[in-house]
């Protein structure tokens, strides 16, 4: 069995965290999004207003902490995939107008922004949970 330092074990923690954190956040979008469409339309601010306050900023961290924890390269690229899909959600809730047929490509991003961060979740619990021993 490995020995890995606490700065790694901590980092690759964090980004666990935050990436499920992430995921937590993509079932609150969705779970607005239906409240908007099947209750309250008022709804919709909240779920306008609530991706920017994870949208980029969580990929971000996580990138930060994938660095701290020394995460393997699946790491980076599934979490440059998560930044890719939450612009390209942007794209298509605001440019339905000129290309109308981008808009329903919106919810299907949804679904893949919910698997994505799944599997990473999956694989970093994997990553940690195989590499117990802690060198100070």
């Amino acid at each position: 069995m490995k020995v890995i330092k606490t700065r790694i074990r901590v980092g690759r923690f964090i980004f666990l965290t935050l990436t499920t954190l992430f995921t937590i956040c993509i079932l609150v979008q969705v779970y607005l999004a239906g409240m908007a469409v099947f209750g309250n339309p008022r709804v919709w601010v909240k779920h306008i207003i609530f991706v920017h306050l994870f949208g980029f900023n969580l990929p971000i961290l996580m990138i930060i902490f994938a660095v701290v924890g020394s995460m393997p390269r699946w790491a980076y690229w599934n979490t440059f995939g998560i930044f890719v899909s939450t612009f390209l959600m942007y794209f298509t809730a605001n440019i339905n107008a000129i290309l109308p047929w981008m808009g329903p490509i919106h919810p299907v991003l949804a679904i893949l922004l919910f698997v994505l961060p799944c599997s990473i979740i999956i694989k970093t619990w994997g990553l940690i949970n195989n590499n117990r021993k802690v060198r100070y």
